[in-house]
Formats: structure tokens, C-alpha cells, sequence
């Protein structure tokens, strides 16, 4: 269980320097992707669905929100 915390801690400490170098719309393709991921799976499951089906769909349609977001802030 020990080992477990402390393999989150470093994923979550290595993914926070990884985001450091990357430009405005890299960060809301990103932050899209992974916020449609987590939407995806959830509607999945709450219909009964392929979960990575739900995935790959959310995080496809969060890319594409985080792209459009991109070009209204310019």
C-alpha cells in the first residue's frame, strides 16, 4: 500500500513538471482531453456502455473543445 502512495505522488509530481514547458494551447488541448476523458467514461457508465469506447470519445471530443476555447482566447 506504501508503495502504491508513493508511485501516485511521483506520477502526479513528474505530470506537473511535463506540463511546465508547454504552450497556451497544448495546456487546453490537454486539459480538454483529460476532462472529456473522465466525462466519457462516467456517461459510459452511467448507460451501460464500453467504458473505453466512452474514453476515446470524450477525450476526442475535449481535444477538439480544448482547440476551440484556444481560438477564442486569441
Amino acid at each position: 500500500m506504501k508503495s502504491c502512495r508513493i508511485l501516485v505522488v511521483l506520477v502526479l509530481v513528474f505530470s506537473l513538471f511535463g506540463c511546465a514547458g508547454m504552450s497556451r494551447t497544448e495546456q487546453r488541448i490537454l486539459s480538454g482531453s483529460a476532462i472529456g476523458t473522465a466525462a466519457g467514461v462516467g456517461a459510459a457508465a452511467i448507460v451501460g456502455g464500453s467504458l473505453a469506447v466512452g474514453a476515446v470519445a470524450g477525450a476526442a471530443a475535449g481535444a477538439v473543445g480544448g482547440v476551440v476555447v484556444d481560438q477564442l482566447q486569441k
